[in-house]
């Protein structure tokens, strides 16, 4: 282990999460199954890599004492139907506690516009979660095409999620999956089209995940032996803007080298410090001249010495709503594998309630 420091100013991570604002995302469609992500109002959709689509919707931003979502799922293709699942949050340590315990004993009720539409099912993912019927889904959809009041019931104690926003998402998922104008569109079916424009499935791509070997060849001789300054002068031409990446590239705060294999090794070091969020730069260089240095990222927060580095970044200091990305090694590189939201920034759960990646793979070990 290399202990280095360089100095520079601090920067707060500017992060690339939907659920930590208000605005609309949208990533432009392409011909490839490109991840979209599109936030309108209460509303919010985010389409992956394999071409599926999951919508979540929210109580008002202002009503956050009965906090609720709505998660509805599609994959990609003319035959994949929708699934839908609900979760009612609260504070664990208020008055919500006994109510979501409650929920787990005694189902929550679907009502829409007033009418009572039956019980949901419970759920393995814990208190406060279930799921929808496929009718319960149907009508549902239907109801957020227009104007209408969408509750979640324990006994006396109601939830409402808004109605807000929904009809921009579910066109957008539309869109994505080429459903419109289709039998299958969410917004406005033609039911007497064809669904030969549904775009099909685009399958995941299949990663290998190589355990590091952190055993050099003890024949070889090789050692590893760079001064801070030496290390950060080494990394610093695979930053792009160094000032805004990387401010602490020069700091005092210790590197961390470790060893791959018999002539890689990976080198950390913290780029930049925020309220509440920290990243670390990640690079795969070799362990003697020409070391070639690959930038991984800059916004690490963990290695588990077991090929994969993580970023795990709070869209706000409470921590209701995370950016998670996960890269595994190959044996060559690190690889990109998982990256996504856990939704809005609503009060729903702690850490959010879904998980809704844009990018995800197989990854075999």
């Amino acid at each position: 282990m290399l202990t280095i420091d360089p100095n520079t100013r601090w920067r707060n991570l500017s992060l690339k999460l939907l659920a930590a604002i208000g605005t609309i995302m949208i990533s432009p469609l392409s011909i490839a199954a490109t991840p979209v992500e599109l936030v309108n109002q209460d509303w919010q959709v985010v389409c992956d890599n394999t071409r599926t689509c999951r919508i979540a919707g929210y109580q008002t931003d202002f009503t956050s004492d009965f906090p609720a979502s709505i998660l509805l799922t599609r994959q990609a293709g003319n035959k994949a139907e929708i699934t839908g699942e609900i979760k009612l949050g609260g504070d664990k340590n208020g008055s919500n506690k006994a109510l979501l315990e409650l929920g787990n004993r005694h189902r929550v009720s679907l009502f829409i516009n007033g009418k009572d539409l039956g019980e949901t099912t419970s759920s393995s993912l814990g208190a406060g979660y279930a799921a929808l019927s496929s009718s319960q889904v149907k009508t549902l959809l239907d109801s957020l095409t227009k104007s209408s009041k969408i509750e979640l019931v324990v006994r006396n104690s109601r939830w409402q999620v808004s109605d807000h926003g929904a009809t921009a998402v579910m066109l957008k998922a539309d869109e994505v999956q080429g459903r419109v104008g289709t039998p299958s569109a969410l917004l406005n079916p033609k039911p007497n089209k064809l669904n030969s424009n549904v775009l099909a499935a685009v399958d995941a791509p299949q990663l290998n995940l190589v355990l590091p070997n952190p055993v050099a060849d003890t024949n070889s001789n090789k050692s590893f032996s760079l001064k801070s300054s030496q290390l950060s002068a080494i990394v610093k031409g695979t930053i792009k803007d160094v000032s805004n990446d990387c401010p602490k590239l020069y700091n005092k705060n210790p590197w961390k080298v470790k060893r791959l294999n018999s002539n890689q090794l990976l080198a950390q070091h913290n780029c930049w410090s925020g309220a509440y969020n920290t990243g670390d730069g990640m690079w795969v260089m070799n362990d003697r001249h020409p070391y070639n240095p690959k930038l991984v990222t800059t916004a690490a927060t963990t290695y588990d010495d077991k090929g994969i580095i993580s970023s795990v970044q709070k869209g706000r200091g409470i921590g209701d709503c995370l950016t998670i990305t996960e890269w595994v090694w190959t044996g060559k590189g690190f690889a990109k594998s998982k990256e996504g939201t856990t939704g809005l920034c609503r009060l729903i759960a702690e850490g959010g309630a879904w998980w809704l990646p844009t990018l995800v793979s197989q990854v075999r070990r």
